[in-house]
């Protein structure tokens, strides 16, 4: 499933009919989580799926949205408590730390997204280009107002649209379009594999492969944008009050979010590229679960680490393994930055080191690793040779090509200076090497 969002530029009359919508929704969504709050709280029972729509769909919210919509609110709510009982299942397993709390409510006054099937009754229709959202009887008795209209975007197709969301954010609407994607069948090697050290200085990622390849994309512009962001906020803030917000900064909110978002998509793309290109069937990303919790390591370095959006990076490289049939691999990376891979250090697991466990070689400078024979090499490449070793065994891949060659010298990735294709658009574009830039 894809999904695709647009900025919604509209008339004066379509942005309050759609902000009457998603109060409303956001309204409805409360009187849910209030309902389901009060059942689990003197009952113990958590609701199921339709329980909200049966017992919650006769209020004034409910009436005063179309009725299709407001039932999709309401299985949000029935989806946030799902969620809910999963984390609860998990705690009891001794499987989660913290015990999990009952879903809370919205911000009163606040907006909430409006959803539309385009499935059965109710759903919007293609008129001469533009999407027909219906608005139900009681908004029509109401206001004499039955409808809006809204454009498709020109590059989907009305059919395969599963859905239409209406999603207030940042002080603008946005149109989700949720559309089906056909699996691509690619030939790929599985006993391949691609290792990922997911980094925060200078590159955003460190790759190497079994077959001897290698490449660093470039970070420094997006932490760039990411401290540009920073300093304007702070600017505008000043001698305002800690809470102060206005248009301005949801402005400035909405540009860093959308740089972030295209820095993730097209990281993402050239890595999933790289093994279309050499017919690398499995993806090995180095992850430890709560990185950013409680990180202190002061007001720059905090601007570098906790505010890049690696969790978003790594969830999107695992949706472009399932959509082209590649193993993608996820394993912890204790002691992969101080370890040596040429010198065959071991690498054991978080807590487990024994005592006098020593790193052959050293990290003498950010970037710079020595082994124990004085060889220079890239330490954020020698950590992701790490990475792939760790599971190499378990995976049944060969790491005899991996050498010394191909972390010492490594091409540079530049995100916004490349060109990135995609393989479902353009398959003729993968020969070797055709997709990167190397700066």
């Amino acid at each position: 499933m894809g999904i695709q969002k647009n900025l919604i530029h509209c008339n004066a009359d379509t942005k309050a009919i759609l902000t009457f919508l998603c109060e409303q929704s956001n309204s409805l969504y409360n009187c849910g989580v209030y309902w389901a709050r009060q059942i689990f709280f003197k009952t113990g029972r958590i609701i199921s799926k339709f329980d909200p729509v049966y017992e919650i769909g006769k209020n004034i919210h409910a009436i005063a949205m179309p009725s299709v919509p407001a039932q999709q609110t309401l299985l949000s709510v029935s989806e946030a408590f799902k969620s809910f009982r999963g984390l609860r299942e998990l705690f009891f397993k001794k499987e989660l730390n913290q015990k999990p709390k009952a879903p809370n409510y919205r911000k009163s006054g606040g907006m909430f997204k409006v959803s539309y099937p385009n499935t059965g009754a109710g759903r919007p229709t293609l008129v001469d280009g533009l999407i027909r959202f219906p608005l139900g009887l009681q908004i029509n008795r109401w206001f004499q107002v039955k409808e809006f209209f809204l454009p498709l975007p020109t590059n989907l197709d009305f059919v395969k649209v599963k859905e239409f969301t209406i999603l207030p954010k940042n002080g603008e609407f946005y149109l989700e379009c949720s559309y089906s994607i056909e699996p691509v069948t690619v030939k790929l090697d599985i006993n391949q594999a691609l290792s990922i050290d997911l980094g925060t200085s200078s590159n955003l990622m460190a790759c190497v492969d079994t077959k001897g390849n290698s490449f660093l994309v470039d970070s420094r512009q997006a932490k760039s944008m990411n401290q540009l962001f920073n300093k304007r906020i702070a600017n505008h803030k000043e001698g305002k009050p800690h809470a102060y917000w206005d248009s301005f900064l949801d402005q400035l909110i909405r540009k860093r979010n959308h740089q972030m978002r295209d820095m993730v998509n097209k990281a993402a793309r050239i890595a999933v590229n790289h093994c279309l290109t050499y017919s690398i069937g499995t993806i090995v990303v180095g992850w430890n679960q709560g990185i950013k919790n409680g990180s202190d390591m002061g007001r720059k370095s905090n601007q570098q680490f906790v505010q890049m959006p690696l969790a978003k990076l790594k969830e999107r490289i695992k949706q472009l393994c399932f959509l082209y049939d590649i193993r993608y691999v996820e394993t912890e990376e204790a002691n992969t930055s101080v370890a040596s891979y040429l010198d065959g250090d071991s690498l054991p697991e978080h807590g487990q080191k024994k005592d006098g466990w020593k790193a052959s070689g050293k990290r003498i400078k950010r970037g710079l690793y020595r082994t124990k024979n004085g060889n220079l090499i890239n330490a954020d490449l020698n950590g992701a040779a790490n990475i792939l070793s760790k599971v190499a065994r378990n995976l049944g891949v060969d790491l005899s090509r991996l050498c010394r060659r191909c972390l010492t010298t490594a091409g540079r990735i530049k995100i916004w200076a490349t060109k990135v294709n995609s393989f479902r658009k353009n398959p003729r574009a993968f020969t070797p090497r055709s997709w990167s830039s190397v700066n």
